[in-house]
């Protein structure tokens, strides 16, 4: 079972327990008593997220089996789209961003043991925590363009802060990023061998502290040096700010272009193949959401996706949400049609929308004060 270790947050766990109560024809089969499990040892909570049947997909739900956590259940929110249940999407949504805010915003230290598959939601509940480790097993992307959506979750402040603009290659492409490479361009503050882990485990929880110069002394006993592959995109970083850096998404796939008649190296081309299977629509919303997460505070990011998850499920301007989680993950034929299919045809006003305030109605005074407050 793969482990998020708090220390000593029992609000933490209302909120955990409270992102399992979505259930869907996707989640039948589990039981929904056990779909977060909460240990106590010593000074610190141990939440183990259990639902392995979906890769700890969070409806939200978090688990055991090969996947630390999926991401959100991308699945759900299709159904409830299909069923006309915008207040369960609003609900799903408004749980996932006040749990990332508390746990962003908390003073006890946390600890995120990425032990498998870490995207989309699963990074927004470890990325913002104090210290995460990763392992062999790690693999990390926020794939949401693939899907018609955008990096949610806490995705636009992380990803806008890491070296250069390596962030919109992330958020554009959904490229994946393994535990050494995590560790290189610091989405992962530890790296550990994965058979290491369980004895982090332990010993975290014999800690009689909670100060995080202890559980950093902790964690670095176990931790081993690792660096990226040579064929890694962390040593192709100058290419990946000549392009990633242009003001455009039709600017950096001119530019991806010209540099992939004039060097040979493959990479360029796999980077063009993930860039033209995503929603057009998407890949212009993201890069505005990176570029504005980079000048913008960790709860005005929170607001600001927020505002933009509900646009996109409402499907008032485009329904390539739904579309995305069709071909992908419910009728599996990897062929989407988006709308607008090319990025000529996305104005700038579809890519505003996205970025609207929200109308009274649509303010969630269950959020934090804080995000609240941020909406006026």
């Amino acid at each position: 079972m793969r482990r998020l270790k708090i220390s000593n947050i029992s609000r933490y766990f209302n909120d955990l327990r409270a992102l399992s109560q979505h259930r869907t024809s996707s989640s039948l089969t589990d039981d929904l008593c056990n779909q977060v499990l909460v240990e106590g040892k010593a000074n610190s909570r141990m939440a183990i997220l259990n639902r392995p049947s979906a890769l700890n997909a969070l409806n939200t739900n978090m688990g055991s089996g090969r996947a630390f956590c999926a991401g959100g259940d991308i699945v759900s929110l299709y159904h409830f789209m299909n069923q006309g249940k915008l207040e369960e999407c609003k609900d799903f949504f408004r749980t996932l961003y006040s749990f990332i805010y508390l746990l962003g915003t908390h003073l006890k230290p946390h600890v995120a043991i990425l032990n498998g598959v870490t995207m989309g939601g699963g990074a927004g509940v470890s990325i913002p925590g104090t210290f995460r480790v990763a392992c062999g097993k790690t693999v990390f992307a926020t794939p949401e363009t693939l899907i018609g959506f955008h990096p949610d979750a806490g995705a636009s402040f992380y990803l806008s802060h890491l070296p250069g603009h390596l962030g919109e290659f992330l958020a554009l492409t959904g490229a994946k990023l393994n535990g050494a490479e995590m560790m290189a361009c610091g989405l992962a503050t530890h790296y550990s061998v994965s058979e290491k882990l369980p004895l982090i485990e332990e010993e975290l929880g014999k800690l009689v502290t909670d100060d995080p110069s202890v559980i950093e002394a902790c964690l670095e006993k176990y931790s081993d040096l690792v660096y990226p592959d040579k064929n890694s995109v962390i040593h192709r970083i100058d290419i990946v700010d000549k392009c990633f850096g242009l003001d455009t998404v039709e600017e950096i796939i001119d530019s991806l272009e010209s540099e992939a008649s004039l060097i040979n190296d493959p990479w360029c081309g796999s980077t063009l193949r993930l860039l033209k299977e995503a929603s057009p629509l998407s890949l212009k919303v993201s890069l505005r959401s990176i570029r504005e997460g980079r000048f913008q505070t960790f709860d005005e990011c929170l607001v600001r996706e927020y505002r933009m998850s509900l646009q996109g499920v409402s499907r008032l301007i485009s329904g390539d949400f739904y579309e995305g989680v069709r071909a992908r993950m419910v009728d599996r034929d990897i062929a989407p049609k988006w709308s607008p299919p090319s990025l000529e045809q996305v104005s700038e006003d579809m890519v505003d929308h996205y970025f609207s305030p929200l109308s009274e109605s649509e303010l969630d005074l269950e959020l934090p004060t804080k995000l609240r407050e941020a909406f006026n």
